[in-house]
């Protein structure tokens, strides 16, 4: 197959398996995905959806969460890790919404990534499933399956989110990042993999890639 093939591939059997796509982190708005996704660092999404209730209980808004000590939320955040880097991220960015967005998400990367503790990926997400705007959030699901699929060279997330534009139409970036997330968990795990389950690579892989799976289960 050809590298677009290949993504042709990709988009219709995740068309298949995905034919409506659930929201990995809840949320009510563009705020509180913001705080969802910045807590998503180095955390799962499930133990995101169990503290984040917890939090906006307390404050949902930017104008509630300056009322709050940065220990305060701290320790509200503690589960899902990096707390005390989040909690001042969190803190922090609330204050700038308030002084210079009137309260409000601004909508666009620029501004998103000049808030404390966002990077472009949180950005390219909340720009993506908060205001519709085009975008490749790339996660490590994302990042291993690109590779895995011979869409990338797997050098670096930021080559990564490259290849993934530059291969896949602009109008569908945003339903197919969450598609192969949900695929890379389901189907195509970094651990427990399971070739037989991952028709995706066991029909575009790459040769490399395969010979290693098969080397391992071998044994």
């Amino acid at each position: 197959m050809t590298k677009q093939e290949r993504a042709t591939f990709v988009i219709n059997t995740l068309k298949e398996l995905y034919p409506e796509i659930p929201i990995p982190l809840d949320h009510k708005d563009a705020y509180t995905l913001l705080i969802a996704v910045l807590l998503s660092a180095q955390c799962t999404d499930v133990r995101v959806n169990q503290i984040t209730p917890l939090l906006f209980a307390k404050a949902d808004n930017p104008y509630d969460m300056v009322k709050l000590s940065v220990e305060e939320i701290k320790e509200i955040i503690k589960p899902c890790g990096l707390s005390p880097m989040k909690s001042k991220g969190i803190y922090g960015l609330s204050q700038i919404l308030i002084e210079e967005h009137n309260g409000e998400v601004p909508q666009s990367f620029e501004a998103l990534e000049r808030l404390p503790a966002v990077g472009h990926k949180t950005a390219s997400v909340v720009m993506s499933q908060a205001f519709g705007v085009p975008a490749f959030p790339v996660d490590t699901h994302i990042h291993r399956l690109m590779y895995r699929w011979n869409l990338t060279n797997g050098k670096n997330v930021q080559q990564t989110e490259k290849d993934a534009k530059a291969i896949f139409p602009r109008e569908l970036w945003n339903e197919l990042h969450l598609q192969i997330i949900w695929y890379g968990r389901e189907y195509s795990p970094a651990r427990g993999w399971d070739l037989e389950k991952d028709i995706i690579t066991r029909t575009i892989g790459r040769k490399d890639v395969l010979a290693s799976y098969y080397k391992k289960t071998s044994r």
